[in-house]
């Protein structure tokens, strides 16, 4: 404790507070920093060094406000859906039990800690509950409340000179305890063999893909009546990739809201267009029982592959509850909705030679969707649900994080919010 700050080493309940503040706002500057557009590699380093420092040698109550207000900083934007279900009341409930859950998680790691030293190993010592702490901050990602996997202690290095593999978030952590343990900053010098900045690449755009970003209000994307202009632009926007002499276009997420395999007129007129182009568009899928997500794949050689989404939103496409319990959230809050039906096996698929790993929205910011270390990946999303928030930012630095941590090129093409390439780490937008 000898190198925090004041107002961290006091045991007052109000100190307490404003310490678990201060230090989650310590841990979410990287991302509000990225949304206005400022990225200084250097900067996050710090940032998400004093972090952990910080917060490793705190006491339980302060690592209980450190998880509220962090989930709170990176995940209020999940509420946003809310005012689209028109259920304005339940935003607060949800901001409430996303700031429990992360809070009582911090909580019980730091408690835990505390308690296995003075209670089963009978002999206190700071680097025992402080070495506890550290494995607790490296299980964190593995921890998936609701099946959400957006918590990742590690993220914060993601715009850093650092690197984001396990063991060097392990050999970070371990600095810092032994930093603590010894009262001495020499061992903070241990972190550079961590060091490992994001690479100096020049923007090597594939020019014979067209990313198209739309600007579709949820609202207006599902108004039937007004889809007949929505999709004229959409065709008008892949005729002018045609004219451009490119290879291949990319639409986002549902970006056709129908049943695309049941909607002959629309198969056929992007069926007709994939003789001179090739198409990677987002719209639904129904197989006469459940309704699914899809991607569906028109290639100049007059095939058409469909690739459902195998790793599905909770609660907004899915119910990660138990049945019982499912049933009336559906009842009670969708209007008796069914949810989405998701596909077993993960989809790749080839378009002039290149295979392509499918994901959608929510499924490429997930561990199980890298398996395999694809070299090329698809991605649609529609971030209308949660714009104007920090979720388009979050989800791009997370997409960032798997690109380094996988050496996966990623070509997203997004509603609401700008398409992008990222390549080993660093993001290149599309005109």
């Amino acid at each position: 404790m000898k190198y925090l700050p004041a107002l961290c080493r006091t045991s007052a309940p109000k100190a307490d507070f404003l310490c678990g503040i201060a230090i989650a706002l310590t841990g979410s500057a990287f991302l509000y920093l990225s949304y206005i557009g400022i990225v200084l590699p250097w900067l996050n380093t710090l940032l998400g060094l004093l972090f952990f420092y910080l917060l490793l040698p705190a006491n339980a109550r302060i690592w209980f406000f450190t998880g509220t207000f962090l989930s709170l900083f990176w995940f209020w934007w999940i509420a946003l859906s809310f005012f689209h279900y028109h259920m304005a009341w339940a935003i607060p409930l949800v901001l409430l039990l996303i700031a429990l859950v992360y809070g009582t998680l911090f909580w019980l790691i730091a408690k835990t800690a505390s308690l296995i030293e003075r209670n089963i190993i009978h002999h206190p010592s700071s680097i025992i509950q402080l070495s506890l702490k550290a494995l607790g901050l490296l299980s964190m990602s593995y921890i998936h409340p609701f099946t959400f996997d957006w918590f990742k202690p590690e993220l914060m290095f993601t715009q850093s000179d650092l690197g984001i593999q396990k063991w060097q978030f392990a050999l970070i952590l371990m600095a810092l305890v032994l930093t603590h343990w010894r009262k001495n900053l020499l061992f903070l010098f241990l972190i550079l063999a961590a060091w490992q900045p994001l690479p100096h690449i020049v923007n090597e755009h594939n020019r014979g893909i067209t990313l198209i970003t739309t600007h579709t209000p949820v609202e207006a994307k599902w108004d039937k009546t007004k889809h007949h202009a929505q999709f004229q632009k959409l065709f008008s926007r892949i005729d002018s990739a045609i004219d451009a002499n490119r290879s291949l276009v990319v639409l986002p997420e549902s970006v056709f809201p129908v049943y695309l395999n049941r909607n002959q007129k629309l198969f056929n007129a992007l069926h007709e267009r994939a003789k001179r182009i090739n198409i990677v568009t987002g719209a639904l899928y129904w197989d006469g029982k459940t309704p699914r997500n899809a991607t569906y794949i028109f290639t100049k050689d007059g095939k058409v592959h469909v690739a459902n989404k195998v790793i599905l939103v909770p609660f907004g496409e899915a119910n990660p509850l138990p049945d019982f319990l499912s049933d009336w959230v559906n009842r009670v809050f969708y209007d008796n909705a069914v949810d989405y039906k998701a596909d077993a096996v993960i989809s790749d698929y080839t378009v002039d030679g290149t295979t392509y790993r499918n994901a959608i929205c929510f499924e490429a910011t997930s561990e199980p969707l890298y398996t395999g270390d694809p070299k090329q990946m698809i991605v649609l999303s529609n971030n209308g649900w949660f714009t104007p928030s920090i979720e388009p930012t979050l989800q791009r630095i997370l997409l960032q994080y798997y690109s380094r941590k996988y050496g996966t090129t990623i070509y997203h093409a997004v509603n609401m919010a700008p398409s992008y390439i990222i390549r080993k780490g660093k993001v290149f937008y599309r005109p």
